[in-house]
């Protein structure tokens, strides 16, 4: 074996993830894989996602040690470091990439990484596998998109690599290097439909502030039809799957080859069902048909914000009113919509709240979720608040979504944000209703003034 490939994420251990029980395969590891088996290299992937972190230790410390590969992303830091820890403890030598590491290479290396991978992995890796292999590590300065620690303690990082233009000519990801039929299973028992998911782009060319783009950079490099098409006809006939998760960042950039993927699927009479991420300027009458006939479900769309102010201080490129037509474009043509809401971006206040309520209310999406802006490092949002950030926890044992922003409002403001939206958009449902219970309807209208009580009470609340 020339390459062990692993990830950070133990879902038994994530009590929030056992609820929702919808786990994915890692895609990026998988590629990677993939990838290096075609160039003659012997990649194996340890899949943590139903394993646990003691079957992980058991394989480093038993060995032979060799090099070791560890994709990280926001929320599996820890779990990382961890691995690092054993990994160099065991003779291993490590890299780390994924989403993550470029922002903080030198606290990966100082974890234990003996090399970073920054950006696009594939032919860094192809170049840099033989050459920690063959202990020729004279080479790593001259492998593009990388970092290391020098022999005299400093850390060198090498040009930035240039991305793979044609992604078609990659291989599909090595499914069958990992439990496949158990992802498919598990969906399954726990939601009546097994599901996989695949891609058919990389990037995003959007400038949102607060979203990383640390991987594959503002680019979109897209996948011909034909070449998804075959792919998605090979996972419905090796897995049988109900449906799918087009894991895009955004699936309908381009209208074009939208419309041609859909004629290839047609063609073939594949429509398996599926879900997608979308963007309200990017949804108009005949995306939104096209998306029902192939067998679109249901579309994700990042609201953000019911507030016109705040949604162009995050540099979102969208309008209040695009969401909303999108949104009813969906619902006209059986397409259910989700809607990714957030709370606490900079200078948003009290009528930036209650504008965001009144759009959901408007809007009325089949599912919402809220979150509380968190500054990624390496965007443009966490320079803005860069010097007010301080983390909850040390580095090692938390993420970038573990930390308080000093003069932003207290976590409890946003708790009576999130009451209050839940129970004014519950109301408007019940009042839609012949039969709704009065009960209920009054307790919502209790909650509802009571929220908004405390969001006046503690709005000169700030984190300290």
């Amino acid at each position: 074996m020339d390459i062990l490939l692993t990830h950070g994420y133990f879902l038994y251990e994530d009590p929030k993830e056992l609820q929702i029980m919808k786990p994915y395969p890692p895609l990026g590891i998988l590629y990677i894989c993939s990838h290096l088996r075609k160039q003659g290299l012997r990649a194996e992937v340890f899949d943590s996602t139903f394993s646990s972190r003691q079957a992980l230790w058991d394989l480093l410390r038993q060995g032979p040690p060799s090099l070791l590969g560890v994709y990280a992303n926001l929320m599996t830091r820890s779990n990382v470091v961890e691995i690092l820890r054993v990994a160099k403890e065991s003779g291993w030598r490590t890299i780390v990439g994924g989403p993550e590491p470029g922002a903080y290479v030198e606290e990966y290396l100082a974890a234990g990484a003996d090399v970073v991978v920054i950006g696009e992995g594939e032919i860094t890796l192809q170049e840099l596998v033989p050459a920690l292999g063959s202990h020729a590590f004279d080479r790593l300065p001259q492998i593009d998109g990388i970092a290391f620690q020098a022999p005299n303690g400093s850390v060198v990082r090498t040009k930035p690599r240039e991305q793979i233009k044609d992604i078609d000519s990659q291989p599909w990801p090595a499914r069958e290097s990992v439990d496949m039929g158990r992802y498919v299973e598990v969906w399954r028992q726990h939601h009546g439909m097994g599901s996989v998911s695949l891609i058919t782009a990389r990037g995003c060319p959007y400038r949102c502030r607060w979203c990383s783009h640390e991987v594959f950079g503002k680019t979109h490099r897209r996948r011909k039809p034909q070449s998804v098409a075959d792919e998605l006809e090979w996972l419905i006939y090796r897995y049988q799957p109900q449906m799918a998760w087009m894991a895009d960042d955004v699936f309908t950039i381009h209208h074009g080859w939208l419309f041609q993927y859909a004629a290839e699927l047609k063609r073939r009479a594949l429509k398996l069902p599926f879900e997608c991420i979308s963007r309200a300027d990017r949804l108009n009458q005949q995306v939104v048909g096209t998306l029902a006939e192939m067998g679109c479900f249901r579309v994700w769309i990042g609201s953000e914000s019911g507030s016109q102010r705040i949604l162009d201080a995050m540099e979102r490129g969208v309008t209040v009113e695009q969401v909303q037509t999108a949104v009813a474009l969906c619902r006209s043509a059986g397409i259910q919509t989700g809607m990714f809401l957030m709370w606490g971006y900079e200078g948003e206040d009290l009528s930036d709240i209650e504008a965001t309520v009144e759009h959901v209310k408007r809007t009325d999406p089949d599912i919402f979720f809220t979150t509380v802006a968190y500054p990624i490092k390496g965007t443009p949002y966490f320079s803005e608040v860069a010097e007010r950030v301080q983390s909850l926890k040390p580095w090692s044992q938390s993420s970038d979504r573990e930390f308080t922003i000093r003069n932003r409002h207290s976590r409890q403001f946003y708790r009576f944000a999130d009451t209050l939206l839940r129970s004014e958009v519950e109301l408007k449902r019940l009042g839609c209703k012949a039969d709704a219970d009065g009960a209920m309807v009054q307790a919502l209208r209790t909650g509802i003034a009571e929220a908004r009580a405390g969001l006046q009470a503690t709005f000169a609340e700030v984190e300290a």
